[in-house]
């Protein structure tokens, strides 16, 4: 499923002429590095080249070649000159979008989404709602994954996917490497079968299941007592979001979850692309 502010086709359909603003050159410290880009329409941006006073400079000098002035390029030393102690220098260059650079621009939209890492999210409970709205403003694939029918019809996350399963550790099983999982249903034997399956596939970037010490307590006894092992259980985060905020919060749990995933998914998929 695309998100709205993924969504190129649609932005590009509305902008009957648009620049192409990418950092070509980055030297020292710059707010996104070499090869980040944006869109200027006359009236609309897509997408961000980061950097408050710099990003402002771009975009006007954008929107004065859309008005006949020169694409040319600009060199901005992000010091007090434009109001910002970055210390790094950055090297913009723009590009009128014709149809040549409409498809390619398509296409790495289409390329990044196809590569972003998938998360999957077992309950549709309070937790799992906020959980899978805050991990939809993330460059990741979000599946929101339920037993049961009407919690998924409740499901209000643009950009979440949503899978109705009777047996939900087989969608486990067939999801791609390097997923995350996020187990919270509403049945803790049924979270303990999902974490099994989650954890024997060796190659997730994250396993994590809400609870206490005594949850986390029990599957260590439930994993040796069905399993005739315990040592998967190292791999496991439970309770998952830390515990530096002693907050119950559905939404507080979301925000302190998603740094969490976040750190694991993304840094595996950077992992894999070098691999």
């Amino acid at each position: 499923m695309r998100r709205a502010r993924d969504d190129i086709r649609a932005f590009l359909s509305r902008s009957s002429s648009c620049v192409l603003v990418e950092v070509a050159r980055v030297k020292g410290s710059a707010p996104r590095d070499a090869g980040a880009w944006m869109l200027v329409s006359r009236d609309a941006i897509f997408r961000t080249i980061g950097g408050g006073q710099l990003e402002y400079m771009a975009i006007d000098h954008a929107r004065k070649i859309l008005a006949g002035g020169s694409n040319d390029p600009m060199d901005v030393p992000l010091g007090p000159e434009i109001g910002q102690c970055c210390g790094g220098r950055v090297g913009l260059d723009f590009r009128l979008v014709d149809q040549s650079l409409t498809a390619e621009l398509i296409g790495r939209i289409d390329a990044e989404i196809a590569t972003r890492p998938h998360v999957y999210v077992f309950g549709a409970g309070h937790v799992g709602d906020a959980l899978a709205y805050a991990l939809s403003l993330t460059p990741v694939r979000v599946v929101l994954v339920d037993t049961r029918e009407s919690a998924l019809i409740a499901v209000d996350a643009p950009g979440v996917e949503t899978c109705l399963a009777a047996m939900p550790e087989e969608v486990v099983r067939s999801a791609p490497p390097g997923s995350s999982f996020i187990i919270l249903t509403h049945d803790h034997a049924l979270d303990f079968l999902i974490a099994a399956e989650a954890l024997q596939r060796r190659d997730a970037a994250y396993v994590g299941m809400i609870g206490s010490k005594t949850k986390k307590a029990t599957f260590r006894s439930w994993a040796k007592r069905e399993m005739g092992s315990d040592t998967l259980f190292e791999n496991l985060v439970c309770p998952i979001g830390g515990a530096a905020v002693k907050d119950k919060r559905p939404e507080v749990i979301a925000a302190l979850v998603t740094a969490e995933v976040l750190g694991a998914a993304l840094n595996g998929a950077r992992m894999s692309q070098t691999a």
